[in-house]
């Protein structure tokens, strides 16, 4: 139910009113002090005829100058009651008022709460847009985009970039044999072993399956991006616990760097991938991209 009142027209005309019936009370008090000179100067009058020795007194006169007074008295008392029903209805049009901006108050609170759940609802959307459901990591449209601006940042300061693209050896069986939910658990202790290895500027995620991308920025050379390989391949390797099975899984790693293995992000992730099959195929953990034959590193 919504209210014909203008707060703002309230505000304005409730302070003009009281102001008038100030002035108005003005007046009446004026009025009230001319009574009582009246009054005063009507035993004046009969004083001095008393101590002139008079012992009565006109009663026209005394009547008139009575009735004369009464009715400014009575005058007086009007304007009195006019100035109280101003007064009150200053002052509830002023209490209205505050009561109007208190409710005003409360609903711009409550908008700005609701605008504050309905950001932070957003900023968790976008966050599981952009990330795995299961592990947490940058998901490939994230992780493409990051590549896309590492790729232009590399460019105009002159750096090299890697793109690792690492595949988990038989997971597949793991899922078969134990179930998925084990399965996921493996995912989340590799996500999780990833993320411990890499530096605060790298970029890892799952680009799908028990398959991950790995961003190094700047690795300066090769050498470097094998100790880092290198790196992954034994802390992945170290058994994971879930519940009562203890279960070891190898990564297959292959590498292509920018910009000798192409200046796109699309070509990078491509040529990491055939690197990495041919890690895999050889069981040699991490090859860099060869376009003729690849090179084992490890």
């Amino acid at each position: 139910m919504t209210s014909d009142r203008n707060p703002t027209a309230a505000a304005v005309a409730a302070p003009v009113a009281v102001e008038l019936a100030l002035e108005k009370s003005q007046d009446v008090k004026a009025k009230v002090e001319a009574c009582a000179d009246d009054l005063a100067s009507a035993n004046d009058i009969v004083k001095k005829k008393i101590a002139e020795g008079a012992t009565t007194l006109s009663a026209h006169t005394a009547l008139a100058n009575s009735e004369r007074v009464e009715s400014k008295v009575h005058e007086c008392a009007d304007d009195l009651h006019e100035v109280n029903e101003t007064l009150t209805q200053g002052i509830d049009d002023l209490k209205q008022i505050e009561t109007d901006l208190i409710k005003s108050r409360n609903a711009l609170a409550d908008t700005e709460a609701a605008l504050a759940t309905a950001q932070e609802e957003e900023k968790k959307a976008r966050l599981r847009a952009l990330h795995d459901y299961t592990t947490g990591l940058p998901n490939r449209d994230l992780f493409d985009d990051r590549l896309a601006h590492a790729i232009s940042l590399a460019e105009r300061h002159h750096w090299t970039l890697a793109v690792m693209f690492l595949d988990l050896d038989r997971f597949k069986n793991i899922n078969d044999t134990h179930g998925h939910a084990v399965g996921d658990s493996v995912l989340k202790e590799v996500a999780k072993r990833l993320l411990q290895h890499s530096r605060d500027e790298d970029t890892v995620c799952r680009n799908g399956g028990d398959e991950f991308l790995y961003l190094l920025m700047n690795p300066q050379g090769s050498e470097n991006i094998e100790r880092l390989a290198d790196g992954v391949l034994k802390n992945i390797a170290q058994p994971i616990d879930v519940g009562d099975l203890h279960l070891v899984i190898k990564p297959s790693i292959g590498i292509a760097v920018y910009p000798d293995n192409g200046p796109t992000g699309e070509q990078l992730i491509r040529n990491a991938d055939t690197a990495m099959y041919r890690a895999k195929n050889s069981m040699s953990g991490c090859v860099f991209f060869n376009a003729r034959n690849g090179k084992e590193v490890a």
